[in-house]
């Protein structure tokens, strides 16, 4: 791998609206400082996160390459063509690390088929830190991304992930859109068993942070304020 080619950078970024250097550690504002090429997957967010983690650099001098739905795939492969030149890149996630739940992973994979060094930097992922505060089997664990949008799909879904825990003693993690997180809390308690355990972890690292483990005979009466909340959830039944 060639030192003269520039790196690709994973920036990880808060997961809510907290002050950065609360949750990320310098290196991650050094690395800012350096680059000038970023892409993202919201331009006005990613400037704004950009302006708080380094207020004194130059905003009109940044490189915004933008990673979303409506990115032209022509395009985005020419994304990493200055780092031929020895020009360095930053990944910046839109919330957490970049890659993971994320749409950069595209952007990693042809890091990889140029032969680009890939440099991830140390910040909060929502999965791991709901996981490591689940109490559940954080030996073997899965992430599942999103649960069918269909009520009976989802069900099934549900209970499929149940039996697959008790199978392998592995915890289930997903996420759900947050305006339908009260729906998919409703659809776990009329849909696991009683003694299935499910963990939720809203709003990490937030002042108003909830992570509770509890029987799903245990979640029957309680009431967490889920609505448009960043949560994870975890399933696991012994």
């Amino acid at each position: 791998m060639s030192d003269q080619k520039g790196k690709l950078y994973l920036i990880p970024t808060t997961l809510g609206d907290n002050e950065p250097l609360e949750v990320l550690p310098l290196s991650v504002k050094k690395i800012i400082e350096a680059l000038d090429t970023f892409i993202v997957e919201n331009e006005k967010t990613a400037r704004r996160f950009i302006k708080r983690i380094t207020p004194r650099k130059s905003q009109p001098s940044l490189i915004i390459l933008k990673l979303d739905k409506y990115a032209d795939q022509l395009e985005v492969r020419s994304y990493l063509d200055v780092c031929e030149k020895g020009v360095s890149v930053g990944l910046l996630s839109e919330a957490g690390v970049p890659a993971i739940a994320d749409p950069g992973a595209e952007i990693v994979k042809l890091a990889h088929e140029k032969n680009i060094r890939v440099v991830p930097l140390v910040g909060p992922s929502s999965i791991v830190l709901a996981m490591m505060a689940s109490g559940f089997n954080g030996q073997n664990f899965a992430f599942n991304g999103y649960l069918p949008i269909d009520t009976s799909e989802r069900k099934k879904a549900i209970k499929s992930l149940e039996k697959l825990s008790k199978e392998r003693n592995q915890s289930q993690i997903f996420i759900e859109t947050p305006y339908r997180n009260d729906k998919m809390f409703a659809d776990l308690k009329s849909t696991l068993t009683p003694a299935a355990k499910l963990c939720i972890a809203c709003n990490i690292t937030l002042e108003d942070e909830y992570i509770r483990t509890l029987e799903i005979k245990d979640w029957k009466n309680e009431h967490p304020d889920l609505h448009k909340k960043p949560t994870i959830f975890i399933i696991h039944k012994d």
